[in-house]
């Protein structure tokens, strides 16, 4: 992390926030960072310990994740009724154990988990119980809305992000925690201004018709219902995010 600037770092700040798995990297040297990818990693990863389950993070989908899930004494999700869809989670009978990889919320995770940092699984579902938890917990804390990727590889900064990281920031506001980051109170800035209408806004965006079109619209509504969960993932040593 020794490349990027002071002024990037946000260092000042008790609640800092920024994109994807370089931003994390450079604003994770902290106490606990909060990963976000509503549409569907960590709403998926929410869903899964709200049902008892222990979520493996991983950042490969090919025979690396099999080699993994088989050491772990865990499941696969191969496809995304497997895991990464929340209605399948929410609704099927889905395995004790589950390797849930992801491009975006894994690569993010793992970065942050091999720096040394806790870390937690924040979605709309759960951003109340998981500000009430970081609340209690103390300490600096990093926003990382993952965003998705452009076919040339690029992040996309996705909207929805943008939503799920502010709502943790909200709900930290709310609370009484200080020191926001400039960068932390837009997020939470752009969460206030759609929350009246976050259930029909989250349908329109670009993530929200994407999904609908492949056949997932309840995974859309069911990222979308605010405060639903009471449940905190966190990553443990073992490498699973179980309520924490």
């Amino acid at each position: 992390m020794s490349d990027f600037l002071p002024a990037h770092r946000q260092t000042p700040y008790a609640v800092r926030m920024e994109w994807g798995p370089t931003g994390a990297a450079a604003v994770g040297d902290v106490g606990t960072a909060v990963v976000i990818d509503v549409l569907s990693f960590t709403t998926s990863v929410t869903v899964g310990v709200e049902r008892g389950m222990a979520i493996f993070p991983f950042r490969w989908r090919d025979e690396r994740a099999e080699e993994y899930a088989a050491g772990v004494d865990a499941a696969l999700a191969r496809r995304r009724e497997d895991g990464l869809s929340p209605a399948a989670l929410m609704y099927g009978r889905p395995a004790p154990r589950l390797v849930l990889p992801s491009p975006n919320g894994s690569t993010i995770a793992a970065g942050l988990v091999e720096a040394g940092v806790t870390v937690v699984a924040a979605s709309l579902r759960n951003r109340g119980a998981v500000a009430r938890w970081l609340r209690a917990r103390g300490g600096t804390v990093a926003v990382v809305p993952g965003g998705e990727r452009w076919p040339d590889g690029s992040l996309r900064p996705a909207v929805e992000d943008l939503w799920g990281a502010g709502a943790v920031v909200a709900a930290l506001v709310d609370v009484g925690v200080e020191g926001l980051s400039p960068e932390a109170r837009v997020a939470e800035a752009a969460f206030r201004a759609v929350e009246p209408r976050l259930a029909e806004e989250l349908a329109a965006c670009a993530g929200g018709v994407e999904l609908a079109d492949a056949g997932y619209r309840d995974d859309v509504r069911l990222a979308g219902e605010l405060d639903a969960s009471e449940v905190v993932p966190v990553l443990g040593a073992d490498g699973a995010f179980t309520a924490g």
